[in-house]
């Protein structure tokens, strides 16, 4: 594979509303920087309520030709927008490399994904099925069907700025509604790219829309009458307002939280793998996902057998700018973020935990503006820290001693967090009984970050999912549509006079 095609333009981010970009008009902007250089690369406009407004305008105004479209005739225009997105995957991948920091090959992965539940959407003819029942009683049928809810919104975070949009629009419009999506103002080119390419596909002007901004932007979609639906993914504390506020004004809502993912690693397991996996899921794209491993909880003899390789590998990751090929792990997405981490690891220190490699200071050669930080690796970690029970989203792995199975089990489900974990064993029984007794959303046997694929659907339990459905799959067909149930009979069956009792099957 030759050397990537970095994306480097300068010019402005705006909106796309109605099929179009549209330059943003609220005086408002943000700096959207390159964190391997630690430079501005160009401004984001921030929407104001007018902005918010004509998007969700230009929604309602497509909602009813797009809804009464028949599937398979949308399912045709989500086959191209699936073409077109294969063809562009390493455009976006440069995109997201250049404005979040994650490794080149990473961000093809992330774009990968998102494809997947495109090409999973186009399937949408079959996923909208009702069930019918004939004669349920004399003379009446009785089916159900599905359909649109009309305007719903999305509101993305940073760390995935093309897969989790992709967890909600492709689905969302398969099933007849059209979207309004907020993404991050901090990596806002993939949206406005994709938007782009749905035209090109066919799609009509208004489906799909997109609106840049920050909190302005995300309580006018809030508060807005005409959106029935917002799914969110970000930290803890704002998917509760998100799901709180979106309840208030009646509106159906799913609103994916924060994360402290744990991984078990048994006596029995094989160290060299779990090692690796340890490695991949702590410090791959810096930390920065909400399916990172952040806590080791090492059983019985497991630590002493672990913690000299990881502290070797933590020592030695390829930490680089994003887009040479041999990277491992590239910047933080901003300053503030990587000053934040740094902050925790002081706070590990201080709390007593045993410091065994310390990222914090890196200096990457021609980058020493980027920010950039190495891998963190602690020991003797205590479930009383604030390093175990906050999420820190950055490459920084504490390792937790525990003497048996029952009380990893223990301190994970005790946890308040509860979207993925993993147990790394060679026991059988071991592996079930972590599977059925463990309280998190998302689970992994010997698979490090148990993503599921995009017809299983994702989320995790306790303070990781505010809402009752996860995000796609056949749950986020639930979620984007409402059943109607329909009984039907005719006037040659109906009998003579009324009835005022409860009707019965007979």
């Amino acid at each position: 594979m030759g050397a990537p095609e970095a994306f480097t333009t300068t010019h402005d981010v705006g909106h796309w509303i109605g099929g179009q970009r549209v330059a943003g008009t609220s005086g408002r902007s943000q700096a959207v920087w390159n964190p391997a250089t630690g430079a501005v690369a160009r401004q984001v406009a921030l929407a104001s309520a007018a902005e918010v407004n004509a998007a969700v305008a230009a929604a309602q105004a497509a909602f009813p030709a797009w809804a009464d479209m028949p599937p398979i005739r949308r399912a045709r225009v989500m086959l191209k927008f699936l073409e077109l997105m294969n063809q562009h995957r390493d455009t976006l991948a440069a995109m997201i490399t250049a404005e979040h920091g994650k490794v080149f090959t990473d961000a093809q992965g992330e774009v990968t994904r998102g494809i997947d539940i495109v090409e999973f959407a186009c399937g949408i003819p079959q996923l909208l099925k009702g069930d019918f029942t004939d004669q349920v009683s004399t003379g009446i049928d009785n089916w159900t069907l599905r359909q649109p809810l009309g305007v719903v919104a999305g509101i993305t975070p940073f760390n995935f700025p093309c897969m989790v949009p992709c967890w909600m629009f492709p689905v969302a419009i398969a099933c007849g509604n059209t979207f309004v999506l907020k993404p991050s103002e901090r990596d806002p080119s993939p949206s406005v790219f994709m938007g782009e390419l749905f035209k090109q596909a066919g799609l009509p002007d208004g489906v799909f829309n997109v609106v840049q901004g920050d909190k302005l932007a995300v309580d006018t979609l809030l508060g807005h009458p005409d959106v029935k639906a917002l799914s969110f993914v970000g930290s803890t504390p704002i998917a509760q307002y998100i799901y709180e506020t979106g309840a208030h004004h009646g509106k159906r809502v799913q609103a994916l939280g924060g994360a402290k993912n744990h991984m078990v690693v048994m006596p029995d397991a094989d160290v060299d793998q779990a090692v690796d996996a340890l490695i991949g899921s702590a410090y791959g794209s810096a930390g920065e996902r909400c399916m990172a491993i952040s806590v080791a909880v090492l059983v019985g003899d497991a630590a002493d057998k672990l913690m000299p390789k990881l502290a070797e590998r933590a020592k030695t990751l390829k930490v680089k700018n994003g887009m040479e090929l041999d990277a491992e792990m590239g910047p933080i997405v901003t300053r503030q973020a990587l000053e934040r981490i740094e902050g925790y690891i002081d706070i590990g220190i201080k709390e007593g935990a045993k410091l065994v490699v310390d990222g914090r200071g890196l200096k990457v050669p021609g980058h020493d503006k980027g920010f950039f930080t190495g891998g963190t690796l602690f020991d003797r970690v205590t479930p009383a820290m604030r390093i175990y029970q906050e999420e820190i989203f950055g490459p920084v792995l504490a390792c937790v001693r525990a003497k048996d199975f029952a009380e990893a089990v223990k301190l994970v489900n005790e946890h308040p967090y509860g979207n993925g974990v993993s147990c790394f064993t060679s026991d059988g029984n071991i592996a079930r009984e972590f599977s059925r007794r463990i309280q998190v959303g998302m689970v992994g046997i010997n698979v490090p970050i148990p993503v599921p694929m995009a017809w299983h659907g994702f989320g995790g339990w306790k303070k990781s999912l505010f809402g009752d459905m996860h995000a796609y799959g056949e749950e986020g067909v639930r979620f984007y549509t409402k059943q109607k149930s329909v009984m039907q009979r005719w006037p040659a069956s109906i009998g003579k006079g009324a009835e005022f009792a409860m009707p019965v099957s007979r």
